[in-house]
């Protein structure tokens, strides 16, 4: 048990985010750069519709690890209009069967402006709770379902491999960073 505690401490102090090594903003730019790069590769049908969203929510590295308790963070920016407006980190918490750790790519595209609006007037977004996310899936050709396409928020997770599957990001929590 002893062992188990010092592991799970170990854990969480090496993913924990330490403000002397926090990412500059023209190294969080240059991460959102390369992501959306990355994403407009493995989904042509999602670069399109991030030309038709009003802001794009990039982060790029979420780290998620745990040993039975887990937790992830990252950080990122939204970019409206195609320049950075301002920058964000999303993190969350889970307790179950976990073992390991992953770095993925999440991206939300705001496709309204009140759901845009919506998440910048708040002081900590909570996905699920203050938006409803629809996290796409991409079908045979390329194409995503035209209910997903319908709707104000819009989200993508990925990795260097492609598109991944069965992951959520409800329970995340955003919030506004100064960078």
């Amino acid at each position: 048990m002893k062992i188990m505690t010092f592991l799970l401490t170990i854990s969480f102090l090496a993913f924990m985010p330490d403000s002397s090594n926090a990412a500059s903003a023209q190294e969080i730019d240059a991460k959102v750069n390369q992501a959306l790069k990355e994403f407009y590769r493995h989904s042509p049908a999602g670069k399109e519709l991030a030309g038709k969203a009003v802001g794009v929510l990039v982060f790029p590295d979420v780290i998620k690890a745990g040993i039975g308790i887990g937790g992830e963070y990252g950080e990122g920016a939204l970019r409206v209009g195609g320049k950075t407006a301002a920058y964000y980190n999303v993190a969350s918490a889970s307790i179950g069967f976990q073992l390991g750790a992953q770095i993925k790519s999440e991206i939300l595209l705001f496709m309204t402006h009140k759901a845009l609006e919506h998440f910048r007037k708040s002081d900590g977004w909570e996905a699920g709770v203050d938006g409803s996310v629809a996290l796409a899936t991409v079908g045979a050709g390329g194409k995503i379902d035209s209910n997903t396409v319908q709707q104000p928020i819009i989200g993508f997770i990925f990795s260097n491999k492609g598109l991944m599957y069965n992951l959520s990001i409800e329970g995340s929590k955003i919030t506004r960073i100064d960078r």
